[in-house]
């Protein structure tokens, strides 16, 4: 339950200094135990553009930046003419008086001018310092919180510095305390500190408490943050980091890595996925784990590189020719995307096959706060039927003849025994071309068919078992409700928040999350669908993409759907009133329109 739910909109051009303020007031917000969730809305510009940053933060969990601002903060007239006109009654902008023009304001909206160049002493780089500092006085909260966030944030530039930024900090909230009406509300201090993170480096954070040893990547929007946060730690953490030269060497580097018996990892885009294809499908035949992240942006080409979707379902699913095992796997936000990471990496080894993770920009470069008692790096290490150089195979599977060793042996269970390089005697060959159970080739003078059949039936067995080792999904929410909202990944939470506001409206809606594509729980999933009275799949994608997974695999065809391509995320606003109209037989096909203020 939420009794304080505010967001903060602060907007200019790259290049001004969006991100500053915006992890200024994040760390603030999250030291006094506050709840938040911010998006970035930026172009692919390094400099000019609009950026448009949103933090909304509440003492009960948000999922989503929200449907309303109560604070703008435009640091440029682009900014004002954009978002002005979408604040109500009750909001606020804080702006500089010296610079930017008001234009019409909605009645009850209060419009505050600072003048900034005396307030800043001329310093434009600290005109966000007088802002934030404001903004904090309008929120009730104190200014040493300010000061001690400025103090840590300029440490290293130096005690001069540091002093500079808090004065001008202290003039533009004492200008705020004189001039300005603070909101009804007062921010709560819940006496509990959170941690802020992304979802970029929940992925990093949830492969080092994996045990990944190697990672390699070619920077690519929006999954560069992984990379970014191991380079940095790498040395600490005993991992070696590698930039390669492009996405076909990124995963041939991850399988020799993980051929060696080392847990490796790599994170992308659509765009390096493509490239990384053929690859993965010699993870398959080769039976090699490795693990590789797919954060999804705007296609096709290279679309919209700065903006979310959820447009690689069908192509993740098609990931590498021919027919092998692949795990696929969808997280929600950034708490689950850590905690998936161990979980799939023990599965791919158990299964010895490719575990491939579907996030997108709107989890893995949004920031959400987390409770450090949540964040688990003690986790369960499960290598599967690893036979270890040293003769300590930790399960029971070394017990092999040296000279008898079958690494592709057909087994029940289509999982061999795999002996890394370096066991005494564990000699095999691992080919990308079909092969027998101890990998020799069977398509170079005459192709086998009986032994290829043999080959194709002992890979799939390994799916057999895996749905067992994976959580179904169940409904959230009430149980016998008017609607049932279907979303995979990052939309469980909008979704969450959008069955709020029909619940507000006396709609009762429940919502069946979905998070493990492969392997699928047909039969759980149809049993539960078949039972609810009215079905509207929610996506950010044009075609529906799972909707249509969902019927191919269980043959149910949804009432109605809610689609989003535009590049921007869903709001709950969206999702609530299309759920309404499709109830009230408007229409069965939904596209928000999204509106024009980022």
């Amino acid at each position: 339950m939420r009794t304080v739910d505010f967001a903060i909109g602060i907007g200019g051009a790259a290049g001004q200094g969006i991100a500053t303020p915006g992890n200024i007031l994040a760390h603030i917000f999250a030291r006094r135990g506050l709840h938040l969730n911010a998006y970035n809305a930026y172009q692919s510009l390094i400099r000019g553009g609009h950026t448009f940053l949103t933090i909304r933060a509440s003492d009960g969990p948000v999922y989503s930046m929200g449907d309303k601002l109560d604070l703008l903060i435009p640091l440029n007239q682009d900014t004002m003419d954009r978002h002005l006109k979408l604040l109500g009654p009750g909001a606020s902008v804080l702006y500089d008086g010296d610079s930017i023009e008001v234009g019409e304001a909605a009645e009850g909206v209060q419009v505050s001018a600072l003048p900034m160049k005396e307030l800043s002493k001329g310093n434009k780089l600290a005109a966000n310092t007088v802002s934030i500092a404001a903004a904090l006085y309008k929120l009730g909260i104190d200014f040493e919180a300010l000061e001690s966030a400025l103090s840590q944030i300029f440490a290293r530039k130096g005690d001069e510095v540091v002093a500079q930024n808090v004065e001008i900090a202290h003039n533009g909230y004492e200008y705020a305390r004189e001039n300005f009406t603070p909101f009804t509300f007062k921010t709560p201090d819940l006496e509990k500190h959170l941690a802020v993170w992304t979802g970029n480096e929940s992925i990093a954070m949830g492969g080092i408490a994996a045990g990944m040893k190697f990672y390699a990547a070619y920077p690519m929007s929006p999954a560069t943050g992984v990379l970014m946060y191991l380079a940095t730690h790498a040395r600490n953490l005993g991992i070696m980091v590698r930039q390669v030269e492009d996405e076909i060497g990124v995963m041939n580097m991850i399988i020799g890595a993980a051929h060696t018996g080392c847990r490796a990892m790599t994170a992308t885009s659509g765009g390096g996925l493509a490239l990384m294809t053929e690859a993965i499908g010699m993870s398959g035949i080769m039976e090699t784990p490795i693990v590789c992240v797919d954060v999804q942006r705007g296609g096709p080409a290279t679309g919209l590189p700065t903006k979310t979707e959820q447009g690689d379902l069908w192509q993740i699913l098609g990931a590498g020719q021919g027919d092998f095992p692949k795990i696929i796997v969808a997280p929600f936000g950034q708490l689950d995307l850590f905690n998936t990471m161990p979980e799939l990496f023990n599965l791919t080894d158990k299964y010895q096959c490719p575990g491939l993770v579907l996030s997108d920009l709107l989890i893995s470069e949004g920031t959400a706060s987390v409770d450090p008692a949540d964040i688990n790096f003690d986790v369960e290490i499960d290598r599967g039927k690893m036979i270890f150089p040293n003769g300590d195979t930790e399960n029971p599977y070394g017990g092999y003849n040296d000279n008898s060793y079958l690494r592709y042996e057909n087994t029940s269970s289509g999982i061999s025994p795999r002996a890394v390089p370096g066991v005494p005697g564990k000699i095999f060959t691992a080919t990308t071309d079909e092969h027998d159970e101890d990998g020799t080739v069977i398509s170079d003078e005459f192709t086998n068919p009986k032994i290829r059949r043999m080959m194709v039936e002992k890979r799939a067995r390994k799916m057999m078992s895996l749905v067992d080792d994976v959580e179904a999904p169940s409904l959230v929410g009430a149980e016998d409700a008017e609607v049932t909202l279907v979303g995979w990944g990052s939309t469980r939470g909008v979704i969450l928040e959008a069955i709020e506001q029909l619940a507000a409206e006396g709609v009762t809606a429940n919502q069946l999350p979905i998070k493990w594509i492969i392997p699928f729980h047909t039969d759980v999933i149809t049993e539960i669908l078949q039972q609810c009275k009215k079905v509207i799949i929610v996506e950010i994608n044009y075609s529906g993409q799972f909707a249509r997974y969902l019927r191919a695999e269980t043959g149910f065809t949804a009432d109605g759907f809610i689609r989003k391509y535009d590049g921007e995320p869903f709001m709950p606003h969206h999702i609530a009133e299309a759920t309404k109209d499709q109830l009230a037989g408007k229409e069965t096909l939904s596209v928000p329109e999204h509106e024009i203020y980022v």
